[in-house]
C-alpha cells in the first residue's frame, strides 16, 4: 500500500490509500468488494441529491446496489465519493430504461473547423450506432464550411443545427472560442427545454455504446494518456501568472478537453468560467499550456465533478488497448496534425 497526500480545493490536507497496481489510482481503496459497496452506501445520500430532479431515493438506491458490478482492478470511485464509470460497472438496460421514461434530452456540441470538417461524417454515423441510441438526441455543429457538411440519415427524435463559425488562422483560436461559443448556445438555445449537454472532439469516432451510465450533473473524462501517471507528472498549467494555474502535489486526475458534459447549468458555469479565465489570461499575454483543457483541469479541481468516466469513453487509436481497457466507446483517429491544423 501506498499513502498519497493531496490538498482538497479548501486547502485542507487528505490522505489517500491504493494499491501500485491500480489504474486511475487516486482515491482506491483496498480493493474489496464489501469496502467498495461500503463506500457507494456512503455515496448514495450525495448522489440522490445530485440526481432528485430525475429520481427518487429509492430509485437512486436501487440503481447504486444493482448496478454496481465487480470490478476490483481498477477504481471505481473517487476521494470526494463520485462513481467511476467502467465496463462492469453498471447495468446498462436498467439505466437507460430509467431514464427514457424521465424523456430526457441531450445536446451535442462539435466543432467541425476547417480541415477537421472531413471528420465529421464519421462522427455522425457512429453516433447513430452508439451514442444515446432511443433518446432525443440534439447535434449542434459549429464550422466555418457548412457547404461541405455530410449528408447522414439520423433516426427519429434525432436532429442536427449548423452554426456557421469564423475561419481561424490558429487552431488555438478554434480552442478559445470553444467556451464562449458553448456558453452562448447553452443561454440563447438549449435552456431551459435540454436536459444534458457534452461537448466532444469531432476527430473522433464511437466504437461502442455511450449511454445514460454517463449522465451526471458534471462529468468529467480522464485523459487516456495520463490514466496511471502520477499527479506529479499532469500536464497541468505550472505558470503561477496564469488562471489555471496548479500548484505541484495539488490535482485528482488530468481530464481531456476533448469530451466533458453534464446538466445545462453545470456546463454553463464550467464554460463561464473557463471563458473568463481564458479572456484575462489573454489580456496579460498568457496562453495556458493546453489552452481550454487546462482551464478546464483547473476547473474540475476546484468543483468536484459527480460523475467521472473512465478512459474507455475517450481513447486514442494510436493506442494500444491496455488490459483494463475492456471496450472502447469513444476514440480520436490517427490523423497529421501537421495538415489539418492551420498553424
Amino acid at each position: 500500500m501506498r499513502h498519497i497526500s493531496t490538498v482538497s480545493s479548501s486547502g485542507t490536507p487528505t490522505t489517500h490509500i491504493f494499491t501500485s497496481s491500480r489504474a486511475l489510482c487516486p482515491g482506491q481503496c483496498s480493493g474489496s468488494r464489501s469496502c467498495c459497496l461500503l463506500v457507494f452506501r456512503f455515496s448514495l445520500s450525495l448522489n440522490t441529491l445530485l440526481f432528485a430532479r430525475w429520481l427518487t431515493a429509492a430509485v437512486v438506491f436501487a440503481l447504486r446496489v444493482l448496478c454496481f458490478l465487480s470490478r476490483t482492478d481498477v477504481a471505481t470511485v473517487t476521494p470526494w465519493l463520485a462513481p467511476v464509470v467502467w465496463e462492469g460497472t453498471f447495468e446498462p438496460e436498467l439505466l437507460d430504461g430509467v431514464y427514457r421514461q424521465k424523456n430526457v434530452s441531450i445536446a451535442v456540441t462539435v466543432f467541425a473547423v476547417g480541415k477537421y470538417i472531413r471528420f465529421l461524417k464519421d462522427f455522425l454515423e457512429t453516433a447513430e450506432q452508439h451514442f444515446f441510441v432511443g433518446f432525443k438526441v440534439h447535434v449542434y455543429v459549429f464550422t466555418d464550411r457548412p457547404a461541405e457538411l455530410p449528408k447522414v440519415e439520423m433516426a427519429a427524435g434525432r436532429q442536427l443545427t449548423v452554426h456557421p463559425v469564423p475561419a481561424a488562422k490558429r487552431w488555438q483560436e478554434i480552442s478559445a472560442r470553444r467556451m464562449e461559443m458553448i456558453q452562448r448556445l447553452i443561454e440563447e438555445t438549449l435552456l431551459p427545454g435540454t436536459d444534458f449537454i457534452f461537448c466532444l472532439d469531432v476527430d473522433s469516432k464511437f466504437h461502442g455504446r455511450w449511454g445514460a451510465e454517463s449522465l451526471g450533473s458534471l462529468v468529467a473524462v480522464v485523459h487516456p494518456g495520463y490514466y496511471k501517471t502520477e499527479r506529479g507528472g499532469f500536464p497541468y498549467e505550472r505558470r503561477p501568472a496564469s488562471r489555471a494555474y496548479m500548484a505541484p502535489g495539488l490535482g485528482d486526475f488530468y481530464y481531456c478537453g476533448g469530451a466533458f458534459g453534464g446538466d445545462l447549468h453545470e456546463v454553463r458555469l464550467l464554460a463561464k468560467t473557463c471563458r473568463e479565465n481564458f479572456e484575462a489570461d489573454a489580456k496579460e499575454g498568457i496562453e495556458a499550456a493546453w489552452q481550454e483543457e487546462s482551464h478546464l483541469n483547473r476547473y474540475m479541481w476546484l468543483n468536484k465533478p459527480s460523475k467521472v468516466l473512465s478512459p474507455e469513453f475517450l481513447w486514442q487509436d494510436f493506442k494500444p488497448r491496455e488490459r483494463e481497457i475492456h471496450v472502447v466507446r469513444f476514440s480520436g483517429v490517427v490523423k497529421n496534425y501537421a495538415e489539418i491544423r492551420p498553424n
